[in-house]
C-alpha cells in the first residue's frame, strides 16, 4: 500500500508592521517565490505591489523591496498572512494542508492605532475573519486577491483596492 507524498511545512514570515500602523493587510501563506526571495508578494506576475501601491497613489514596485517595506510603514500600512504555517506542495491556495493559524488577535491588540483589517483573497478572507470576528471597532475588507491564479483583470481588482486609501493618512506617520 503505498501512501501519499507528505507535503513539505511552509511557513508563514514574520510581521512587516509597527506601532503605528492603521491598516493591516492578511494574506494567506507567503508562495514559492515568495518562501524562495524571502519576500512578500514577490512573484513577478502577483499584483499586490501595484495594487497597494495604486491605493495608496505610489510607484512601489519601482522600489527596491526594502524600500516598499519602509513606505508601507510610513503610511500605516503592516502586512502579514493568516496562517503561521501549513503543509502545501505548490502556491496555491487550494493546496494548503493541515494550516495552523497566525496570532491575529495578539497581533491586533498590540496595534493601538489600527482601524482596519483587509483580507487579500478569499481563503485568507474566511480563515481572519473566524478568528478576528470579536474585534470591535475594526473594519473588515476582503479584497479580490492580488494573485495571478485569481484571474480577473488588474484594473477590476484595482478598484476593488482602492478603498484601502480610506484608512491611509495623507502624510507618513510621525516617526
Amino acid at each position: 500500500m503505498t501512501h501519499p507524498p507528505i507535503e513539505p511545512r511552509k511557513r508563514a514570515f514574520e510581521p512587516a508592521v509597527d506601532a503605528a500602523a492603521r491598516l493591516l493587510i492578511l494574506g494567506s501563506l507567503p508562495g514559492e517565490a515568495s518562501l524562495s526571495a524571502a519576500q512578500y508578494y514577490a512573484h513577478p506576475r502577483n499584483g499586490f505591489w501595484r495594487l497597494i501601491g495604486g491605493a495608496m497613489d505610489e510607484d512601489l514596485p519601482a522600489l527596491p523591496y526594502e524600500a516598499r517595506l519602509e513606505r508601507l510603514k510610513a503610511r500605516g500600512v503592516g502586512l502579514w498572512d493568516v496562517i503561521a504555517s501549513a503543509e502545501r506542495s505548490g502556491s496555491l491556495d487550494a493546496a494548503i494542508r493541515s494550516p495552523e493559524a497566525a496570532d491575529l488577535i495578539g497581533l491586533v491588540e498590540s496595534l493601538p492605532r489600527l482601524r482596519a483589517v483587509a483580507f487579500n483573497g478569499g481563503l485568507a478572507a474566511r480563515l481572519g475573519r473566524r478568528i478576528l470576528a470579536g474585534q470591535d471597532g475594526l473594519a473588515l475588507i476582503d479584497l479580490p486577491s492580488s494573485s495571478p491564479a485569481h484571474a480577473i483583470s488588474l484594473s477590476a481588482k484595482a478598484e476593488s483596492w482602492a478603498i484601502l486609501g480610506e484608512f491611509l493618512p495623507d502624510k507618513p506617520a510621525d516617526r
